[in-house]
Formats: structure tokens, C-alpha cells, sequence
């Protein structure tokens, strides 16, 4: 009877499968190009990881290469421990930094932009605010080198303001580079990010404001009651993917703004593999750190994962 059941399930299954396919084909179209590139771009490229085992050299090509095993692991952690724990250490103050206060700020923007009702001022204050994530990168930090020179615009307003007598060097003390790293990724990506809980916030049904109103809600008990309730699983699902980046982070606008007398706050497990795995041109090592990155990487998105189930209902998984 159990054989007989499920042999008469499978066919209903892959009818609605069928079915499903024909009635969003279109759908289905427009997300091959997503599944391509991810296929090409991040799946296939996988099979060099093998790299990391072996002393790689282009000559001889991945197979050619003689297997260490966990020899360049053992380079990393034990030959070079003075810089392992240098750039862990400032791979994570930065994100940490950019957890606790970048994360927060377009959930807040988000809120404020929410409680304007001049629909002009509204999307005049959107538009300016989205600007800085389409500018490039190199320009980025074009401006900010140049606003925080010895000369730059900064200094001369803290000189003129009194606050200092001499001008600052930003760019060349270790202690300045996190602070000015940090802020200029919140005020390029605030607008930006902020769109996603415009979108949560624009769900929330208005009924609820409604009921809050005449339950004597303000407009300060409303966000705190109605709105960001109401948006909270967006904003747990966004922690959990933040908090598995904290052993990540880019290497183009470190290696645009840091110099050599800022390494000791600057340099970060990325930029760090760029220099040992394609200016030095040891391969092999490069793609051992970069494994173990991801694999921190991937384990703090579980933990983390674990955590936001247990102690509210939204989870990845």
C-alpha cells in the first residue's frame, strides 16, 4: 500500500512542477542569467581550491603540481603568526566598527525618510542619498584623500574652528585610518542600503498605524511599535548575512587608501592575499588563507543562524 502511495505521488509532484515551470516560465527565464553567472563566476572556479594543498606554479599546472597537504596552512599560522593575528585582528575591529555603526544607520535613515510627508523634500533627500554608491570607488577615495591631506578641506576647517594648531596627517597615522574607513563606507552605502527597509517599511499595513493612533500612540510609539516590529525580520535576516562577512571585506578600498605606515591598523586578511598570492606570486598560499576565510566566513553565518532561531522565529534556515 505505502509503494503503491507514494508511486502514485511522484507523478502528481512533477505535474506540478510542470505546471509551476509553465505558469512562470517568464519568471524562470529571467533568473537563468543569475544562476549562469553564479554557476561560471563562483561554482566552477571551486575546483582551484585544490590549489591551496599544492605547491602551485603555472608551468606545471594544477595537476602537475606536487600535493603539501597542510604545509601552506602551517606557513600562515606558524611562519608568518605575527601577521596572522595583525590582520585577523584588524580584518575584524573593521567589521565589527562597521557592524555596530554602519549597520544601524540606514535602518535608522530609513526611519527618519519614513516620517517625512513632503513627497519633493522626500525623494529629493532619496536621490541625494543614493548618489554616492554610483560613484566609482577610485573617486572615493580620490575625495576622501584629498578632504583629509595635511591641506585638504578638513584641516583647514578644524584650524580655522581652533581646534588644532598644526594640521593632522589622517592618511599616515594608524590610529585615523579605521575612523575615516569606516565613515566614508556609511555615508557611500547609506542611501543604498537603506532602500531594502523602505521596501519592509511600505509592507507594514496601515491599519496597524490606525489602531496605534487611536490607542494613543505618538508618532515616536508608532515606530517603535508598529514600524520596526514590523520590519524586524528583515533586519534579522540582514544581520545574520553582516555577521557572516566579519572575517571578509574587500581588498579595493583598503589598498587605495592604506600605505605602509598604516599597516598596523590597515592591512586586512584580503589585502594581505593580494600581496602574498599575486605580487609575490605565491599562489598556493594565497588560496590557503583565502579557504580559511571562507570557512570562518561560512561557520559564523551557522552560528549565527543558530542563534537568531532560537531566539526569535526568523532564520536563513
Amino acid at each position: 500500500m505505502e509503494k503503491a502511495a507514494v508511486k502514485s505521488y511522484q507523478p502528481n509532484r512533477w505535474q506540478e512542477l510542470k505546471k509551476d515551470l509553465m505558469r512562470n516560465k517568464s519568471l524562470y527565464i529571467m533568473l537563468i542569467p543569475v544562476v549562469a553567472y553564479y554557476f561560471i563566476f563562483h561554482y566552477i572556479p571551486m575546483y582551484g581550491l585544490q590549489i591551496a594543498f599544492k605547491d602551485f606554479t603555472p608551468a606545471k599546472g594544477i595537476w602537475g603540481s606536487p600535493w603539501v597537504g597542510f604545509e601552506k596552512f602551517k606557513e600562515f599560522f606558524v611562519y608568518d603568526s605575527f601577521y596572522v593575528w595583525r590582520i585577523i585582528r584588524n580584518t575584524l575591529l573593521i567589521n565589527l566598527y562597521q557592524l555596530i555603526f554602519g549597520f544601524p544607520a540606514p535602518i535608522i535613515f530609513a526611519l527618519l525618510l519614513n516620517e517625512v510627508k513632503n513627497s519633493l523634500y522626500k525623494r529629493t533627500l532619496q536621490t541625494v542619498s543614493y548618489m554616492p554608491h554610483f560613484i566609482s570607488t577610485v573617486v572615493i577615495v580620490g575625495i576622501i584623500l584629498d578632504f583629509f591631506s595635511t591641506d585638504g578641506l578638513i584641516n583647514h576647517i578644524l584650524k580655522s574652528l581652533g581646534i588644532v594648531s598644526e594640521p593632522i596627517s589622517f592618511m599616515t597615522e594608524p590610529g585615523w585610518f579605521r575612523p575615516i574607513y569606516v565613515g566614508s563606507g556609511i555615508w557611500q552605502q547609506l542611501g543604498w542600503s537603506s532602500i531594502i527597509y523602505l521596501a519592509a517599511i511600505s509592507n507594514i499595513d496601515p491599519q496597524l498605524y490606525e489602531a496605534a493612533t487611536i490607542d494613543g500612540a505618538g508618532r515616536f510609539r508608532q515606530v517603535l511599535h508598529v514600524t520596526i516590529p514590523g520590519i524586524m525580520p528583515t533586519i534579522i535576516i540582514l544581520l545574520i548575512l553582516n555577521m557572516g562577512r566579519m572575517m571578509s571585506e574587500g581588498p579595493e578600498r583598503v589598498l587605495l587608501m592604506y600605505n605602509p605606515l598604516t599597516y598596523e591598523t590597515a592591512d586586512i586578511i584580503s589585502t594581505y592575499v593580494y600581496r602574498k598570492g599575486l605580487l609575490e606570486l605565491d599562489y598556493s598560499y594565497g588560496a590557503a588563507v583565502g579557504l580559511f576565510n571562507s570557512v570562518i566566513n561560512f561557520l559564523l553565518v551557522v552560528f549565527s543562524n543558530k542563534i537568531a532561531k532560537k531566539l526569535t522565529e526568523t532564520s536563513l534556515w
